[in-house]
């Protein structure tokens, strides 16, 4: 016999250091929500609303922590269409001028404190991807679904490399990096 599934547990798994972590989650998140988001949405309310029609967020289904489905909030940065499942490419005609900028200085990623203050989401762990690709990556990337027992975060290794975007094999190095620094 051989076993299907291993599970490591890792310091991030100690109730005492999870508290300590969501602690801070919330305490920041709220940091940033009365401080920063208190004022940023009304006024980026009303230059999406000038720009084009549709709502201020843009919520997508993301799995998170043992793959379970939250919504993942962003300012709207795309006209509305009917593939927002695909991902925008250079010069996408969907996004609009304001959603540019969101996109390029990662504003539009702000309202993601809000799902850390629910608990979806954590400041600091693996970005969550939207459901496709996370089912495309599962067959490519070594150890992916490794990534899931882990509290999906706002910001992780893949931001500090550099990196703004996802592939198969920086899925793979970055996971394995950080699997390889939380377990030893």
């Amino acid at each position: 016999m051989f076993p299907v599934l291993t599970m490591q547990k890792t310091i991030l798994h100690e109730p005492s250091i999870k508290t300590i972590k969501r602690t801070f989650d919330i305490l920041f998140s709220l940091l940033v929500i009365v401080l920063l988001l208190s004022w940023i949405i009304p006024i980026l309310a009303i230059l999406i609303k000038l720009e084009s029609k549709g709502p201020v967020f843009f919520k997508q289904g993301r799995p998170g922590l043992e793959e379970n489905e939250f919504f993942c909030y962003k300012f709207r940065s795309m006209k509305l269409n009917k593939i927002t499942e695909t991902e925008a490419s250079k010069n996408d005609p969907r996004v609009t001028k304001l959603g540019a900028l969101l996109r390029r200085t990662s504003l539009d990623e702000l309202p993601q404190f809000i799902n850390v203050l629910k608990g979806d989401m954590a400041i600091v762990g693996p970005r969550p991807l939207p459901v496709q690709l996370n089912e495309m990556y599962r067959g490519q990337v070594v150890n992916y679904t490794q990534r899931h027992s882990f509290k999906p975060g706002i910001t992780g290794l893949a931001q500090l490399e550099g990196v703004n975007m996802s592939t198969p094999v920086l899925l793979s190095k970055i996971d394995s990096r950080m699997i390889k620094k939380e377990i030893g």
